[in-house]
């Protein structure tokens, strides 16, 4: 069994900083591409950002320049560090990650989800 573990939301004002964390446990024989995306009130799930075991990253447009995803592999662990955020920004942001098992069977799994909510 796999559980995806986030923390690191919360309230912030416009313009200011949050660092999201999620970390991985349990069969997680490999991990493959690690990423977070958003559910905005009202609105549908969307990619915010991904990275790879290798370290490439790609970003939704509307994070690009202020938001940097990152991972550190010896710890199962995606973080998404999100500066000069926006009102727009306000969402349940979900952690995803492709696991594989020790039959190379990948699956993908979703983290609980954790509130940010960006004030004017």
């Amino acid at each position: 069994q796999v559980h995806l573990v986030e923390s690191g939301g919360g309230l912030v004002q416009a313009g200011g900083s949050l660092r999201l964390s999620c970390a991985a446990s349990g069969s997680t024989f490999v991990i493959g591409v690690m990423g977070w995306y958003r559910q905005p009130p009202g609105k549908q799930r969307e990619l915010v950002a991904t990275i790879t075991s290798g370290g490439r990253t790609n970003y939704a447009d509307s994070v690009k320049g202020r938001f940097t995803i990152s991972r550190d592999n010896a710890k199962n662990t995606v973080y998404l560090q999100m500066n000069s955020l926006k009102p727009e920004d306000t969402a349940v942001y979900y952690c995803h990650a492709d696991i594989a098992d020790i039959g190379y069977r990948y699956s993908g799994y979703w983290g609980q989800g954790t509130q940010v909510t960006v004030s004017s």
